[in-house]
């Protein structure tokens, strides 16, 4: 710790700290526009200047280091000048008309800073110089007139992102903020994560769907996690009268630290799905409204007599996207008091880890961030648990090194030092020619398993098998085998493999390089709790008359409907209008994700509580309240434990 001085308070800091941080901890509000959290320190705007005993000049605090002994001054005529001197070019330099801002009146930073330094005009005029309005964008319009060149937007593209769509183009009063080389923002790179918008201080990048839907000062928080996949983000909802205007990044979330992907931030907002309200009842062929008590008095009138001491003839399948409470109690309800004999989720084994000894160091998803070595095998990182890539893409080029396994199009492979693009079913073979490799390399400091021997694989054979030169198997072999941080990623390519031989070869060339980092990317929010309650086996009728499908907001698969087609009764609790619901007899309205609490559970062991934001329509019941009534209805009594049942 050091000391220093600021206003003429004596206070300790950490070492290393900024000025701007040392003015933090003491409690000391000093306006920033460049200045973000997330980012790393840029001293571009100057709003944050201050003055330094034995420092001729005022200086940015947010760049400069605090030292033991500083005494700074925050608050004097030089710096209160300097701070409406800045303000008033950047205000001047662009077309800051505020009432008609989207984020004006509490909301924009450039504003608010005008507003602390009690400034009510700029005496400068504006250049009155006209901007156009970017509107290519599915999500996103940037409105140049608002800018003010600090960069953020930039910074957060390739430091936060590592997707470097975002640029200024031009010097001085003619830089421009600019996709690519200059293409229309819609046309570009951009893969609409929106994290640019989150972190734009002004309204010059503009969230077309929650634009102008009201100020910040008039809507609530809550503090939830996404449900889009199994990373289980951290995010914010931003909710005015019972509608969600728009989902942020939550910056203290300890998995992401605030970015997110297109999935968790823009697509829940464009479901345009028709509603379920009210329980429906198939009669004379069309399903007609009924009330709840109706609805589950047949359903339990239609469940019982498929019960009996050898097991029922029910068939349940519940969506991994349901909370973990949930999950539990149907895998009670249906496996164990109903003796159901096929319970399983939706995805069914696509997800699941058949290895034993599987090698992790604590977080998994924090393990990608400082890896110099990443292996991903079968899983396309761009297109899918996006934010895992942007740990791994930010660090290209710098600290991490990629080698991408797949025999199909991967978008990884672009960014990739090794592409290896292996014949279709040959994942495995090359697998084992790397871990032949890293033996004749001598670069094996582990143990070999499933009684493999290294010295009998030739690497002419693999090479011919896979279509891999023996020369690139090499290369990447010894990029592999000598780093000291490694990690390895699969996904759906080999999950969804019904031999899972090469899963098998992935923790096996692991455990030959100890500390190396195995993550399976499992697949939807919920996957892994189901994994742990056994929900994870493959959907196989035998003779079942009736099917329970607890799916909630999900959607059907083609091969999930294709299964339906000849059975006798199907029952669905579903948000939704879809193929399922459509089939079924009964149907029961549940809450969406947004309107309901429980527990996630992601693919690393850690366990999140989602938040409810949303009311859910007067007749609309939680997923979990309409198990547990149709078990009281058949006088059943399922454990709920479910906190205990995911060790």
């Amino acid at each position: 710790m050091i000391q220093v001085t600021i206003d003429g308070h004596s206070i300790e800091v950490p070492e290393k700290s900024t000025v701007l941080q040392a003015t933090r901890i003491a409690g000391i509000d000093i306006p920033t526009l460049c200045d973000h959290p997330a980012l790393k320190p840029y001293g571009g705007c100057r709003l944050c200047v201050v003055e330094v005993e034995g420092i001729r000049t005022l200086q940015a605090s947010c760049t400069l280091p605090a030292y033991d002994g500083m005494v700074v001054h925050t608050d004097t005529p030089r710096v209160r000048s300097a701070r409406e001197f800045v303000l008033t070019l950047l205000f001047s330099e662009r077309n800051h008309f505020c009432m008609y801002c989207q984020v004006s009146g509490g909301d924009c930073e450039l504003q608010n800073a005008a507003y602390g330094e009690e400034m009510t005009h700029w005496p400068l005029q504006p250049a009155w110089k006209p901007y156009k309005l970017d509107a290519s964008h599915p999500y996103i319009a940037i409105d140049h007139n608002r800018c003010i060149l600090c960069r953020r937007c930039v910074r957060a593209c390739s430091d936060l992102v590592g997707n470097n769509t975002l640029a200024i183009e031009n010097r001085g009063a003619s830089s421009l903020l600019v996709a690519d080389n200059g293409v229309p923002f819609g046309e570009s790179s951009c893969i609409k994560c929106g994290t640019c918008v989150q972190v734009c201080p002004t309204g010059a990048l503009i969230d077309r769907q929650g634009a102008y839907l009201g100020l910040e000062a008039d809507a609530r928080r809550i503090q939830s996690v996404c449900v889009g996949c199994s990373l289980g983000c951290g995010i914010e909802l931003v909710v005015r009268d019972n509608q969600l205007i728009r989902i942020e990044g939550d910056w203290n979330a300890a998995l992401n630290g605030g970015v997110l992907c297109e999935l968790g931030r823009f697509q829940p907002l464009e479901d345009e799905r028709e509603r379920i309200e009210t329980p429906l009842i198939r009669k004379n062929g069309s399903l007609q409204p009924a009330s709840w008590e109706e609805a589950l008095g047949t359903m339990a009138d239609r469940l019982q007599p498929l019960v009996g001491e050898k097991g029922s003839e029910i068939a349940a399948l519940a969506s991994t996207r349901l909370p973990a409470e949930t999950l539990h109690f149907f895998k009670e309800l249906f496996a164990g008091k109903l003796q159901s004999k096929m319970v399983t989720s939706i995805e069914e084994n696509l997800t699941s880890d058949r290895t034993t000894g599987v090698v992790a160091n604590g977080e998994l998803l924090e393990s990608l961030k400082s890896a110099d070595c990443v292996v991903v095998v079968g899983a396309d990182l761009v297109k899918s648990h996006q934010v895992a890539g942007f740990f791994v893409k930010r660090n290209l080029g710098q600290n991490t090194r990629l080698v991408v396994i797949d025999p199909f199009e991967n978008a990884m492979a672009e960014l990739a030092d090794f592409a290896l693009k292996p014949a279709p079913g040959t994942d495995d073979e090359i697998l084992q020619g790397i871990m032949a490799a890293i033996h004749k390399l001598g670069l094996e400091r582990g143990e070999q398993t499933h009684g493999f021997d290294h010295r009998h694989i030739s690497l002419d054979e693999i090479s011919r098998k896979t279509g891999i030169p023996v020369q690139m198997i090499v290369a990447a072999s010894q990029e592999i085998g000598t780093a000291q941080k490694l990690a390895f990623v699969f996904g759906k390519g080999l999950t969804k493999q019904t031999n899972h031989k090469t899963i098998d070869s992935v923790h096996a060339l692991a455990r030959m390089l100890p500390g190396a980092v195995v993550i399976n990317m499992k697949g939807k929010a919920n996957s892994f709790a189901a994994q742990n309650y056994g929900l994870n086996k493959a959907f196989e009728l035998e003779g079942q008359q009736a099917i329970y499908l607890a799916l909630g907001d999900d959607y059907p698969t083609p091969r999930l409907m294709t299964q339906l087609e000849d059975i006798p009764f199907i029952a669905v609790q579903a948000s939704y209008v879809s193929p399922a619901t459509e089939q079924a007899d009964i149907v029961l309205p549940v809450e969406m994700w947004a309107e309901q609490e429980g527990h996630y559970y992601n693919l690393e062991g850690r366990l999140q509580q989602a938040h409810k934001a949303l009311e859910a329509p007067t007749h609309v019941r939680s997923n979990l309240a309409v198990l547990q009534e149709l078990a009281r209805l058949l006088a059943l009594e399922p454990s709920e434990q479910w906190d205990a049942a995911l060790a």
